[in-house]
């Protein structure tokens, strides 16, 4: 079972660097500095993905999906839609 914590200390949510964001498990590219936002929760924050097949993700509840690695399906947290920095984007 994979979860969400906050246990502070987040070091990516600030760091805004150009580069591609990847799994920590298997180095699978996931998202791009481009699609990266400043947010008020406790996470880096992001619009999209790099890849179609960056992320695999199911519905837990209308407008949240679970999000996983697509390579290895390690836990990555939630897509929030319509939830983004732009009116129709979501929020990863």
């Amino acid at each position: 079972m994979s979860f969400c914590r906050f246990v502070g200390g987040e070091v990516y949510k600030d760091h805004f660097r150009p580069g591609i964001y990847v799994c920590t498990k298997c180095d699978h590219q996931l998202f791009s500095s481009r699609s990266k936002y400043e947010h008020s929760s406790p996470w880096p924050a992001f619009t999209e993905t790099v890849h179609e097949d960056s992320v695999s993700k199911h519905e837990e509840r209308p407008g949240a999906y679970k999000v996983r690695c697509g390579k290895c399906g390690n836990g990555l947290g939630h897509e929030f839609v319509n939830d983004g920095p732009s009116k129709g984007q979501s929020r990863f």
